[in-house]
């Protein structure tokens, strides 16, 4: 079956809202497409063993994949004004998160720390950590990832600054091609004050990484 996206981005861009406009494939169609690859792979789709993992497979992605059904400006909709004088970074260290790499549909798993520096309104803090899974829960690279998540938070908040890291171990570099096990990919993303001040952009990477804390 040919999908065809509408409106596609050009490449510069990055899709921060809900996932492409496509034609969805049907449920039977995405089993069957399982089974084909079942058999591509050199075992017998009708085997008692495999005779329902189309239907797993199908319902797995479901749940791999559920953020392209969300929309991330949504999750920060809900602010809040009264922050009794506060005016400091707001900080989320060690979100766990699992995505699958877009080149390969392979899982990549490690952790992101995300802050901003608020304005006059700050979020729920669990809504950044959804931010996070929104876009995890994609076929993504880490570098994008990054950048989508700072720029969600920068163009919703508007604050005076956001800053992401993500640090991930990705699958598809473990257990195929170089096979290189445990080696972390490190990206990071600044905006605002975190961009233009040194000082504020190390104070983040020190609480960031800064080992044998609480």
């Amino acid at each position: 079956m040919d999908v065809k996206v509408k409106n596609r981005p050009s490449a510069p861009q990055i899709e921060i809202g809900r996932g492409p406009d496509i034609a969805r494939p049907s449920r039977e169609e995405a089993e069957q497409a399982v089974r084909t690859l079942i058999a591509y792979a050199g075992d017998d789709p009708d085997r008692e063993g495999l005779r329902e993992t189309p239907r797993r497979v199908t319902a797995a992605y479901d749940e791999f994949f559920a953020g392209y059904r969300e929309c991330p400006f949504d999750v920060l909709s809900r602010t809040f004004d009264e922050v009794a004088g506060y005016d400091d970074i707001v900080m989320l260290r060690d979100i766990e998160l699992h995505s699958h790499c877009e080149h390969h549909m392979i899982p990549f798993v490690g952790k992101a720390h995300v802050a901003y520096f608020p304005t006059d309104r700050v979020v729920g803090i669990s809504k950044l950590a959804r931010v996070v899974e929104v876009f995890a829960r994609r076929l993504q690279t880490q570098e994008t990832m990054t950048a989508q998540i700072a720029e969600t938070i920068d163009k919703v908040l508007k604050p005076k600054g956001v800053a992401v890291m993500i640090e991930a171990v990705h699958q598809c570099m473990s257990i195929r091609g170089v096979r290189k096990p445990d080696v972390a990919t490190i990206t990071t993303q600044f905006t605002g004050i975190f961009k233009e001040d040194p000082a504020q952009q190390q104070r983040f990477m020190m609480l960031a990484t800064e080992r044998g804390r609480p």
